[in-house]
């Protein structure tokens, strides 16, 4: 039978043990992951079942990510989305339980897809000039009014939350090597100003709310279509797959997205 003494011991060095700081475990954070197809991980090749025609990725940025922070994760980017699929189908999502949200969308709404379909014909049968040309028009226009509605109601759903905006890359370094496409050195200048473009008017809609922003071109240089090693797929079989990060550039992301979050 244990003595009074030591009794007595144990207890206090029971009550020490809750005062020792950091004893106690913070919850894991919650993340909700919002945006296009660049967030939700097209161009990994590997998607989550479930998510159907919104390609969800396990690869993608978020979901890396939120594994490396042990963040709960709410996955709501798709494929496709524009700020408006965003603030309708997505927004919902980020509540005040948020304590991380990150948004990558804009891409689509310049049409960027269609863009880079009409500079990939020859120049003969294409009117780059002209595709991108509009696209630069909704960038410098529209996008930054939407952004700003978008950006607006995720501070007001979550006012506590660190929010992480994410821009784009420059798509090409300059020459093409795929047999199927025909993009002159101009017109490949001329979509890379496009994304800086559309980076600029999407970091500034983030400055202004208050948000952090990533901007990806510089670690990217040197690794987009025809890069060594490349980042992003060039033309793809599918061809949803072209034109988006690969599982490696997936992971670049995660890089740098990481230390905003």
């Amino acid at each position: 039978m244990k003595s009074i003494a030591s009794l007595l011991s144990a207890a206090a060095l029971g009550a020490a043990s809750l005062l020792i700081p950091g004893v106690a475990h913070a919850a894991a954070p919650n993340y909700v992951a919002l945006g296009d197809s660049y967030a939700s991980g097209v161009g990994t090749r590997t998607y989550i079942s479930s998510s159907g025609s919104c390609q969800r990725s396990t690869k993608a940025y978020a979901y890396i990510d939120a594994g490396r922070l042990g963040a709960n994760l709410t996955f709501m980017a798709c494929s496709g989305a524009k700020v408006a699929d965003v603030t309708a189908n997505q927004l919902p999502s980020v509540t005040s339980a948020a304590n991380i949200v990150s948004v990558q969308v804009g891409g689509n709404d310049a049409g960027f897809s269609s863009v880079i379909t009409e500079c990939a014909k020859p120049s003969w049968l294409g009117d780059c000039s002209g595709a991108v040309a509009n696209a630069q028009a909704i960038i410098n226009n529209t996008l930054p009014g939407r952004l700003n509605g978008l950006y607006a109601s995720i501070k007001s759903r979550a006012s506590s939350a660190k929010v992480v905006v994410v821009g784009y890359p420059r798509l090409f370094n300059g020459t093409d090597c795929n047999a199927g496409t025909f993009f002159s050195p101009d017109e490949m200048t001329k979509l890379n100003a496009t994304a800086d473009l559309l980076n600029s008017k999407v970091s500034a809609a983030a400055s202004a709310a208050g948000f952090a922003f990533v901007n990806p071109t510089s670690k990217f240089i040197g690794h987009s279509v025809c890069g060594s090693p490349e980042w992003i797929n060039g033309l793809s079989n599918p061809v949803s797959e072209s034109y988006h990060p690969n599982v490696t550039g997936q992971a670049a992301y995660a890089d740098l997205v990481q230390p905003a979050l």
